[in-house]
């Protein structure tokens, strides 16, 4: 039965699984801070969509692999993390080319299939298949119930990611606009009232997100 005790937890808990740091929102922030909100919303709708398939996948029955093959887990964490680094270099480019316009935002299909390389987004599906899932129901009701669900949850908890990009992006180009030909910025650049000693763009970490931007 699909009360409404059920029906917040699991909104919860995608909720929770979804909007905090993860591959995901880690893939979608340098996004959205490398090529603004706009260009970011094919990662969004491609998470989205991987990840309704993946929990399709694991409300059928595919979740109990995991639970044959428990080594698997590992593995998909090694792949996750070497895909992201290869993700990352995608977005951002090489550091000896780090201002090169030719790199191209991911795609969706890109941003759908790294979810089977997700770790994470199969915890989220194979807790939301056995923790969730509707007893004493029709099964096709309680599978509608568990996908149809996520990405409404999904949708606006991983934007956040991509709007938080994009204004990061946003505000460093206007730090960049305000600057002179030193490298200062001016003092009442929104009001930040920075001296105008102090140079913003100082640090090694500082000057490679700006040149990233």
């Amino acid at each position: 039965m699909i009360s409404f005790a059920l029906f917040s937890a699991l909104a919860t808990f995608y909720f929770t699984m979804f909007f905090t740091p993860g591959p995901n929102n880690a893939m979608i922030l340098a996004s959205g801070i490398k090529f603004g909100f706009k260009r970011t919303i094919p990662v969004i709708l491609g998470i989205t969509v991987g990840h309704n398939f993946q929990l399709l996948l694991v409300c059928s029955g595919f979740g109990k692999v995991f639970k044959i093959f428990p080594e698997l887990q590992i593995v998909l964490k090694v792949l996750c993390a070497a895909y992201l680094v290869y993700l990352s270099y995608q977005i951002l480019g090489s550091f000896n080319k780090i201002k090169n316009k030719n790199v191209k935002p991911i795609k969706f299909y890109q941003a759908a299939l790294f979810q089977i390389l997700n770790p994470k987004a199969w915890l989220v599906a194979t807790t939301a298949a056995s923790v969730f899932f509707p007893e004493n129901i029709n099964f096709i009701t309680g599978l509608i119930f568990i996908v149809f669900l996520a990405p409404i949850v999904c949708l606006p908890s991983i934007t956040i990611w991509a709007v938080f990009g994009s204004t990061i992006k946003n505000f460093i180009s206007k730090c960049k606009e305000s600057e002179d030909k030193d490298g200062y910025i001016s003092n009442n650049f929104i009001k930040l009232c920075i001296d105008a000693k102090y140079k913003f763009t100082s640090g090694p970490f500082i000057e490679i997100i700006f040149k990233i931007i």
